[in-house]
């Protein structure tokens, strides 16, 4: 036993940028380098999936290995020696950001990929590390298939073909709607067959567009909306009783946008189904209640307040009550309450009206 509890707590030192790190055994040269606050930038990397390391941002000089290694994917070892501030990485990061540069659509004035409604994790490298010199730009020979979905929409010219979406999909979602399509440069993302994502086994949950770091995968309905423009509101969707924290972007007391929070953060984990992600217009429909209705001696109904509405509602249920016995009673609670909400709809059948016929709909 306690050599079983000296393994697991096994524990590998290591210097990156001259400062001392001690990781548990397994943990990659990014893990170390976060936990000492230095940024190593990322494009395909997600804790949620497998680290495979194809982008590229992340390469590092590690003492002993004669080309620059991936930090998402090496494993720390002890007394290893890293360096990820030296001219040999910055002018690789310059290079590879100058050919991702030159394969994707240029907003003319700011010379930086072109917003498409989210953030773009790639502008941010090229304005943070700077690129070499400016290569020529490549016509895209990945064609994109019009999906005619009504949520999620893909721009080939903005993929760097990172894979990130395919492995949320297949690693976190386990649906495997989508893949890598075709071979060397004129792979692209796509799905089995050409089918657009209603035919297939996507559940259109939208984790795809959270992963991405370009925006190639983007929410059309936040299409016209620049990220910057919105004030973020954190919230817990009502959808369901899980408590999934959601982000609500709203714009001239709008919402126009509805993203996850950071992985780890929350209990959703950064993620989100379909109806927290994209669901949100009913919170501007025109026939949405926003005031409580009771119905009148005309039989119509009418606006009321709360009090008044809450008033009516206990009066006829002790008038029911009183006429017919507590049980001629009967509460229905909703999944879309949370747990506490529940136990008080139950708490109010049996001890305030002394019935047991009390339900709710997920127990079917």
């Amino acid at each position: 036993m306690i050599e079983m509890i000296e393994m697991i707590e096994t524990k590998l030192e290591l210097q990156i940028d001259g400062r001392r790190v001690e990781v548990d055994e397994g943990a990659t040269v990014l893990d170390a380098a976060r936990s000492l606050g230095i940024e190593i930038p990322v494009l395909c990397q997600d804790d949620r999936v497998d680290p495979v390391g194809c982008c590229r941002m992340c390469l590092v000089e590690v003492e002993g290995q004669r080309r620059l290694q991936p930090a998402c994917t090496f494993k720390a070892s002890a007394g290893m020696e890293v360096r990820s501030d030296t001219e040999r990485v910055a002018r690789h990061r310059r290079g590879l950001l100058s050919l991702y540069e030159a394969d994707h659509s240029l907003d003319p004035k700011t010379e930086v990929p072109i917003s498409r409604g989210v953030h773009d994790k790639l502008a941010d490298h090229i304005e943070a590390y700077g690129t070499g010199p400016k290569l020529l730009p490549v016509l895209s020979p990945r064609v994109g298939r019009v999906d005619l979905n009504p949520y999620i929409q893909f721009d080939p010219d903005a993929c760097v073909v990172c894979g990130l979406c395919v492995r949320y999909c297949d690693e976190v979602e386990a649906v495997s709607a989508i893949t890598l399509l075709g071979r060397g440069a004129k792979t692209t993302i796509g799905t089995a067959d050409q089918k657009g994502l209603l035919d297939t086994s996507c559940e259109l949950c939208g984790g795809c567009v959270a992963v991405c770091p370009t925006g190639a995968m983007t929410e059309k309905p936040s299409l016209s909306h620049e990220p910057e423009a919105a004030q973020s509101v954190r919230t817990t969707c009502n959808f369901c009783g899980v408590g999934c924290q959601l982000d609500l972007h709203v714009e001239d007391d709008k919402v126009v946008r509805v993203t996850s929070p950071e992985p780890g953060t929350t209990v959703n984990d950064g993620n989100l189904c379909i109806k927290g992600r994209f669901s949100y217009e009913f919170i501007h429909h025109d026939d949405r209640l926003d005031v409580p209705l009771v119905r009148g001696d005309d039989g119509e109904l009418h606006p009321t307040t709360w009090a008044h509405a809450m008033d009516v509602v206990a009066k006829g249920l002790m008038g029911v009550k009183a006429r017919h016995g507590a049980d001629a009673l009967g509460f229905v609670s909703s999944s879309r309450c949370t747990g506490e909400e529940n136990y008080l709809m139950q708490k109010l059948s049996r001890a305030a009206f002394g019935t047991n016929n009390c339900h709710q709909c997920a127990a079917t």
